[in-house]
């Protein structure tokens, strides 16, 4: 008897734990969809648009956004922690390259027209009053010694000129991307092509 009760609870554990797997995937997935959905929303219409909307866009409802996230602060800094986690890795691939010189200058095209077509996001960062938490502050230092070990392997090659600091192009970007929007869909471009050449020895 004891053995077919210890086979009955083993089955009733093997299902459960089939049944978790599938249930931590959709949880992903749902996490993975708020996060994309509510950094465009973040990006086109700022802090200001309502979590149900962000819930309706991401295919959810907004007690699962609300599980995940408790406040829109809460959503709108793991927005900004994966967006800089991206950027730390891209940064970090690109600092193996065997031209980092040519690495760094394209990580620059990448932010600015990256930042140029997310303004309202770049605005709602600056602007926000949100408290920065320790897991932001730990993508902003991820992303900095990243693009710094990028900076360090150009200027080592003698690509980029060797009085530039990390701080320095990071307010080069951030001047492209607060530059006033116009007609003129090159001007990012045209601007990030004039930084780089003025970074090259």
């Amino acid at each position: 008897m004891q053995d077919r009760h210890d086979a009955r609870a083993g089955d009733v554990a093997e299902t459960a734990g089939c049944a978790e797997v599938p249930a931590r995937a959709d949880a992903r997935r749902n996490r993975t969809a708020i996060l994309t959905a509510a950094e465009d929303a973040f990006a086109r219409e700022g802090l200001g648009v309502p979590v149900d909307e962000i819930a309706r866009r991401a295919g959810v409802g907004a007690g699962t956004v609300y599980r995940n996230f408790p406040t829109k602060e809460a959503l709108f800094e793991a927005v900004l922690v994966r967006h800089m986690e991206g950027l730390a890795a891209e940064a970090e691939e690109l600092a193996r390259d065997d031209h980092p010189g040519a690495a760094l200058f394209t990580l620059l095209h990448r932010l600015a027209d990256e930042a140029s077509h997310r303004r309202n996001l770049v605005e709602a960062m600056l602007g926000s009053g949100v408290e920065v938490g320790e897991a932001l502050k730990a993508a902003k230092e991820k992303v900095e010694r990243a693009v710094a070990l990028l900076l360090a392997r150009a200027q080592e090659a003698g690509e980029v000129r060797g009085d530039i600091a990390v701080d320095d192009l990071f307010g080069m970007v951030i001047g492209c991307a607060l530059k006033p929007l116009s007609a003129d869909s090159d001007a990012h471009s045209r601007m990030v092509s004039v930084i780089c050449d003025g970074l090259r020895p």
